[in-house]
């Protein structure tokens, strides 16, 4: 059976949660003052040789193929023109084959976002309801359905960048696609272990979004009940 990339389930997920505030009708709570976001250490990257970027290629190839289940604590800092200060969220991601990913806010407040079937569902405290993407990340919806082979590295609508910089790698998607670069101007992965550890969104007015995932454990059981809307 062919499964998803869970790499871009990710992804997809974590660009729907950039536009959480707007899905709850206003801007997330909480937040540090504007100019202490964290950043990255400054470090010396160094661009891959083909040979390089082929194994690396491979060995994520490996790694999505072997993912039944992966489990992480993340925190994610949206950073808006219409936000006075970047607002930090705080949670626990869960994701279970094929296609099931569980977005589960601490902080500031419960809230809930339930990936299944390409279908997604949000529990705001309690309060329960479907939602509908809407066409404007339908380019996304199709990505996502376009990702079954497990290789990222060939998705059409973007272009890649490889860099290294010690045990970690930095693979940059420049967006291709018109319809695409209204939403998305480029998003950049940070691997460790060959496991995206990072993801940073941008958009092209330079909003962005950045979520952090630490504690990451693959294969662990989970209770499939977690994943019913």
């Amino acid at each position: 059976m062919k499964k998803y990339s869970w790499v871009f389930l990710l992804l997809f997920s974590g660009y729907y949660m950039a536009w959480g505030s707007h899905l709850r009708g206003g801007h997330p709570r909480g937040g540090h003052p504007r100019g202490s976001l964290p950043q990255t250490a400054s470090r010396q990257e160094e661009a891959m040789t083909d040979s390089e970027i082929r194994a690396f290629k491979e060995a994520v190839r490996r790694s999505a193929a072997q993912t039944e289940t992966l489990t992480a604590d993340f925190t994610q800092w949206r950073n808006s023109r219409y936000l006075a200060k970047p607002a930090e969220s705080r949670g626990r991601l869960l994701f279970m084959q094929p296609g099931r990913v569980l977005w589960k806010y601490t902080f500031p407040s419960p809230y809930s976002v339930l990936f299944l079937e390409n279908k997604m569902y949000v529990n705001d405290n309690g309060k329960k309801k479907d939602v509908n993407a809407g066409k404007r990340l339908e380019k996304l919806n199709k990505l996502i359905a376009g990702s079954v082979t497990g290789d990222m590295f060939d998705t059409p609508e973007f272009t890649f960048a490889f860099a290294r910089s010690g045990e970690k790698i930095r693979v940059k998607l420049t967006t291709k696609e018109a319809s695409l670069k209204k939403y998305i101007r480029e998003i950049e992965l940070t691997f460790e272990k060959n496991r995206v550890s990072e993801v940073k969104m941008t958009e092209p007015s330079e909003d962005f979004t950045r979520i952090i995932l630490k504690n990451t454990v693959l294969n662990s059981r989970i209770d499939p009940a977690v994943f019913v809307p």
